[in-house]
């Protein structure tokens, strides 16, 4: 009898720690980014990126669909490597950030496909929100030695059309291409 309710004790502490699949991990503003390229002219690539990204991916790995991911990007912070162009892309004419600080992806579904994740959600940018895929890699974890924390790393790939987003429309894609590949590296934090 004491072996049965030894038994169904440990069952009764193993259950829970089985049902709690899902972890949540902050994003780590000093090892992430948003990367993005545009055709200049139809002759370049003009390259640049956002920092100061945070937000939390929430990973259910028993059940993948009941995954999630919130990220917020700071869009004061684009940078393309040119002064004079960074503060005109700060403007009204592009990212008007006096007006639209910040850019949200909020996931509406996560599905496993292969060795990556699909993403899909809302992307929130230049006051307009429109649904994007992201192809995703990564999910390895390990622990910091610096701050003994487990720590999630994940590359993402899209493209979007900035002029869906309401951004340099005065400028035709003969000058500025429409398509924008995004690439979004996230480093994150077990919490």
């Amino acid at each position: 009898m004491k072996r049965f309710a030894l038994a169904v004790g440990i069952l009764g502490l193993a259950a829970p720690l089985a049902m709690a699949q899902a972890t949540t991990w902050a994003v780590d503003p000093a090892h992430s980014e948003v990367d993005f390229s545009i055709k200049h002219m139809g002759l370049t690539n003009v390259r640049g990126h956002f920092s100061n990204i945070k937000g939390t991916i929430v990973y259910d790995a028993a059940n993948v669909a009941k995954s999630s991911v919130n990220v917020t990007i700071d869009a004061t912070t684009v940078d393309t490597g040119g002064g004079q162009r960074d503060g005109h892309l700060k403007t009204a004419d592009f990212f008007d950030v006096a007006t639209y600080p910040t850019a949200t992806f909020v996931s509406t579904s996560v599905t496993k496909k292969g060795t990556h994740l699909e993403v899909a959600g809302n992307l929130t940018l230049h006051g307009v929100t429109k649904p994007v895929v992201l192809d995703v890699e990564g999910g390895a974890t390990m622990e910091s030695p610096m701050d003994h924390k487990q720590h999630t790393g994940y590359s993402a790939t899209t493209t979007i059309h900035r002029t869906d987003f309401g951004i340099g429309t005065k400028f035709p894609t003969a000058m500025l291409g429409d398509d924008v590949p995004l690439t979004i590296d996230l480093e994150a934090i077990k919490q």
